[in-house]
């Protein structure tokens, strides 16, 4: 690509990160996981273990870091929920990173998996809204599978795809405050 394409590139993915519909597919994608992580919880029995429900937690800072620019798209806003999207899909990652040590020790040392979840003593969620937050599973347990990777495999995949999507997210927020600051000199 030359420098011009480039350019135009970067205009186009500004301007496009400036509507909705970026941030709608991310909170879709993560009301979607939500939503399948509670059906296979009290439909199908997989009871989660505290792993899973600071995975959960993290999908649901992914959540509503972009509804909130859903519901007021104004810079100072999607910076806010670029920080809050970042953050919670790298915890989520590092989370189910330690999860799959669990379920696959490298060493004679398997980590330890909580029986409770550690919230923060002023927002206890697993005692205000138990049917989503508590975690009466086992980390070790991994049934469910899906081509031949369990949920913390496909936890690992999804965290990373959000990470790589706040990437470009962070870039284009860039180009585009990069492009405003130009335009108004």
């Amino acid at each position: 690509m030359t420098h011009e394409n480039n350019m135009h590139a970067l205009h186009t993915l500004a301007a496009w990160s400036q509507t909705r519909t970026p941030w709608a597919i991310v909170c879709v994608s993560a009301l979607a996981l939500l939503l399948a992580a509670l059906y296979f919880q009290h439909v199908l029995g997989h009871a989660p273990c505290v792993r899973c429900i600071y995975q959960r937690t993290a999908v649901i800072g992914i959540f509503f870091a972009t509804l909130l620019v859903l519901l007021y798209p104004h810079f100072v806003i999607r910076g806010i929920a670029l920080i809050l999207w970042g953050t919670s899909a790298i915890w989520g990652l590092f989370q189910a990173q330690e999860h799959l040590e669990v379920i696959f020790p490298e060493t004679f040392f398997i980590p330890p998996c909580p029986f409770f979840p550690e919230f923060p003593g002023f927002m206890p969620l697993h005692e205000w809204l138990p049917m989503v937050f508590d975690a009466p599973g086992s980390c070790s347990a991994n049934e469910w599978q899906f081509l031949g990777m369990g949920m913390p495999q496909w936890m690992q995949v999804v965290f990373s795809l959000y990470i790589a999507g706040w990437v470009v997210a962070l870039l284009a927020q860039t180009v585009s405050a990069s492009l405003s600051l130009k335009a108004a000199k």
